[in-house]
């Protein structure tokens, strides 16, 4: 009896806990383990290359914007031009050539959003200009820079101010409306055409070097200033 019961207990397979992994069962854990290890990996890079992606983007949308803020404040607040005064100056757009640079510009306007200081004896009211300057760096490429003379009412050259808005711009274009179509010209100084208002609206271009899309960014200022010039009223909003 007592030996049929230990034949029986021998037949009786090991409890599983003490049981080893068969070479199968191994392979097939260390492929599931590699699957597993692959897709977090992928999952890591795409997720560090968009960040990066998004950080670049972000890091050349925010200088942009920068630079677009400054702009549309100097449109907003330009200065109506008047029949005389030196104060009252103009607005010209194109190829322009301003007083005191060498240098063509793409936009000169008087706009009220200088600095009041007191070490400083210049009013509110100041010449801007918007150009594109070789890059100080010299690779080539063209920066934005913006002008100012606060000094309106010196006999002598004027000092200008060169404040640097935005590297790597491969053209600027600025554009304005009087109502009925788009000119790239303008100049409230030429009395030889109906153009010496301001105009009602002002369009930026702007081609970026380093773009992937060719199309320009743009910028679209409203002018809600208006003054009488020759004999003619216009009153835009």
């Amino acid at each position: 009896m007592m030996r049929h019961r230990s034949i029986a207990l021998a037949d009786r397979p090991l409890p599983r806990a003490h049981q080893a992994f068969t070479l199968l069962e191994l392979l097939l854990s260390i492929g599931a383990a590699a699957l597993i290890l692959l897709a977090i990996q992928s999952t890591l890079f795409t997720t560090l290359r968009l960040q990066d992606r998004m950080t670049g983007a972000l890091e050349a949308a925010v200088p942009l914007e920068m630079a677009f803020d400054v702009l549309r404040r100097d449109l907003q607040c330009v200065v109506p031009p008047k029949e005389s005064g030196i104060l009252s100056g103009g607005f010209r757009c194109g190829t322009v050539l301003s007083t005191g640079i060498s240098q063509p510009v793409s936009l000169e306007l008087h706009t009220s959003t200088g600095t009041l200081l007191v070490a400083e004896p210049w009013g509110d009211i100041q010449r801007v200009t918007y150009s594109l300057k070789p890059s100080a760096e010299g690779n080539g490429m063209q920066d934005l820079y913006r002008g100012v003379c606060r000094n309106l009412l010196t006999t002598s050259t004027p000092e200008i101010e060169d404040q640097l808005l935005l590297r790597n711009v491969r053209q600027l274009d600025i554009q304005s409306y009087d109502g009925l179509a788009w000119y790239p010209i303008w100049d409230t100084t030429d009395t030889s055409t109906s153009r010496t208002n301001l105009p009602l609206a002002v369009r930026v271009l702007l081609h970026r070097e380093n773009d992937d899309d060719d199309s320009p960014v743009q910028l679209l200022v409203p002018i809600g200033t208006q003054s009488r010039t020759n004999s003619t009223t216009t009153v835009g909003g």
